[in-house]
């Protein structure tokens, strides 16, 4: 009795189960593009707004939480403010590494309802670079953003979320 058969589907099931997953992050990347979900803000600086709209407001909170075991406490001065569509707004958020090393660290946003991540578009941002602080090191950064007037009238209220990782071994490492 011969096996060929078996042996050959089974080859095909793992190869086409290895395409599957090398193919998952692009495909992922795709479809959330295309359907405005995943709430991946931007990471490139926006160009000013030339444009307010004075008759809508909208409110935007700000959470912030450290990777576990990143020894930083990141928080913003001011838990949400209100917005008018395309008016810059200014806040202020203050970073101390809590260890007794020097580290590195780097914050990554997201925006949630997702579909509103395109519409925060950020002119400064602590995120936009590695932040280096030295061991105990209080450090103030400043967000300087405004919300699209394309956003949709139905999104209200949206939250940036940043997560803050510990990049100081990774530097070290990609250094030697």
């Amino acid at each position: 009795m011969t096996h060929a058969p078996l042996l050959k589907c089974l080859v095909l099931i793992c190869i086409g189960m290895f395409a599957f997953a090398f193919a998952l992050v692009p495909l992922y990347d795709v479809f959330c593009d295309v359907t405005g979900l995943n709430g991946k803000p931007s990471l490139e600086q926006a160009e000013q707004s030339t444009q307010i709209v004075q008759n809508r407001e909208v409110g935007v909170s700000f959470t912030t939480h450290a990777q576990s075991g990143a020894p930083f406490e990141v928080k913003s001065k001011e838990y949400s403010v209100v917005v008018k569509p395309g008016a810059m707004r200014e806040v202020m958020f203050s970073a101390k590494n809590n260890s007794n090393l020097d580290k590195v660290m780097q914050a990554v946003p997201s925006v949630s309802p997702g579909k509103a991540a395109k519409y925060l578009h950020k002119i400064a941002c602590f995120c936009f670079d590695q932040q280096p602080l030295k061991a105990g090191e209080e450090l103030e950064f400043k967000l300087l953003f405004y919300v699209d007037i394309a956003l949709p009238s139905d999104i209200e209220e949206l939250t940036l979320s940043y997560t803050v990782f510990d990049i100081s071994e990774q530097l070290v490492a990609s250094n030697n």
